[in-house]
């Protein structure tokens, strides 16, 4: 049971970091010229190797990838592209902003991920392999970056909404 609950958990977050990686690449490439953009040039690349490190993981533990979980993960990365890019509400700063706080909540994920990871070590010699406490640090310093940059989206996006007094 204890190894099909770990597959279950991997794949679920497999399926996590697939739209991450999408949603990282799309604010990347909205926001060229930017400092957001620049921030994702750096950012970007280490959610797909944080993404990599999790595929090799599940590859060294023989678990199989779950394709009802990844077909999932890519309609909602398809779904997320009009929403993210304000065509669903005809705000692009509004969709920066969903954008980045999803992509917020998924780095937090991942680092729950590591941390939960790292307390079942020692029953999975593989995830011994792994430098847990880098990959937790990693997480933690992506989600304060992008915390930042989501708070200041978010200020931009509903500060200049006027409520309606009907």
């Amino acid at each position: 049971m204890a190894d099909k609950a770990i597959d279950v958990y991997l794949n679920d977050h497999l399926a996590g970091a697939m739209l991450g990686v999408d949603l990282a690449g799309q604010i990347q490439a909205q926001n060229q010229g930017t400092a957001l953009g620049a921030l994702m040039e750096s950012v970007a690349p280490q959610i797909e190797q944080d993404r990599e490190t999790l595929v090799e993981l599940m590859r060294q533990m023989d678990s199989s990838k779950n394709p009802v979980k990844q077909a999932t993960a890519w309609i909602a990365e398809k779904a997320s592209r009009a929403k993210f890019h304000g065509m669903t509400s005809g705000e692009p700063e509004l969709g920066t902003f969903m954008a980045l706080e999803t992509l917020v909540l998924g780095v937090r994920g991942k680092a729950c991920m590591w941390r939960a990871l790292k307390q079942v070590a020692d029953r999975h010699p593989p995830l011994m392999s792994l430098n847990l406490d880098e990959l937790i640090e990693r997480a933690d310093s992506q989600y304060d970056l992008l915390e930042r940059e989501r708070i200041s989206a978010g200020t931009r996006a509903l500060a200049d909404q006027v409520p309606s007094h009907a």
